[in-house]
């Protein structure tokens, strides 16, 4: 892996494709640990990662396992407290960061006009009416929501009506647990070749939102739920 280009500006490396958000997630957490309000804060933080998403899932350590129910599971019969487990995993919020696709100068046909992610512009939050991706209304909005309340970009990204649209753990997750999900990514090219390629600057975007998402979620969720009491 090596930073490129005349102002340092991107990142050339293998498999950026998803080893990249594994880092913004774990740096993202324990910047906000940082914060040292653990004994003020009502809410479990986790960074969870998969092997096999590439190749279905279904392994003991792939998204279609067992493992994330059972380690919250675990977590709440740990911890004594008044709500069941059910309850919650519907409180809880999955952000499921897996690369996008940014537009290349020589296939802009490829994007519709309206939702073409660009290098260093920020993190792609996506969206598919047939679920490909597990964003819904509510939990893009959550996402927006953090974004402008701490004046980080983000970006829109809907696969075009006439293309395949690949997809992400998301859907799997939220099908598996229940949990509300949102699928995002950090925009790259080159996604899948021997040297992948994105921006600097859209690591410091990923980690600066996740980091607001872990300190920031349950306030404006909250927020939101006391509008329909």
């Amino acid at each position: 892996s090596c930073i490129v280009g005349a102002l340092n500006e991107f990142v050339s490396s293998p498999r950026l494709d998803n080893q990249a958000s594994c880092f913004a997630a774990l740096e993202a957490l324990v910047r906000a640990e940082e914060r040292n309000e653990v004994k003020t804060r009502t809410s479990c933080r986790i960074v969870c990662m998969f092997d096999h998403e590439e190749i279905g899932s279904r392994s003991a350590q792939g998204a279609f396992s067992t493992f994330l129910n059972d380690v919250v599971g675990r977590i709440h019969a740990g911890i004594t407290m008044n709500l069941e487990l059910k309850a919650i995993l519907a409180a809880s919020f999955i952000v499921s960061s897996d690369m996008a696709h940014a537009i290349h100068p020589n296939y802009t046909s490829k994007h519709e006009e309206n939702h073409r992610p660009a290098l260093h512009k920020g993190v792609v939050i996506k969206t598919n009416q047939n679920q490909r991706y597990a964003t819904s209304g509510y939990s893009g909005f959550i996402l927006r929501e953090i974004s402008r309340q701490n004046n980080i970009p983000i970006q829109e990204f809907v696969v075009p009506n006439d293309l395949p649209c690949g997809s992400t753990i998301g859907p799997i997750i939220a099908a598996e647990t229940g949990i509300r999900t949102v699928d995002v990514g950090m925009p790259q090219l080159a996604m899948h070749s021997c040297r992948e390629f994105c921006a600097t600057d859209d690591f410091d975007h990923a980690i600066d939102l996740f980091k607001h998402f872990f300190l920031d979620f349950r306030k404006i969720d909250d927020e939101i739920g006391t509008q329909f009491d």
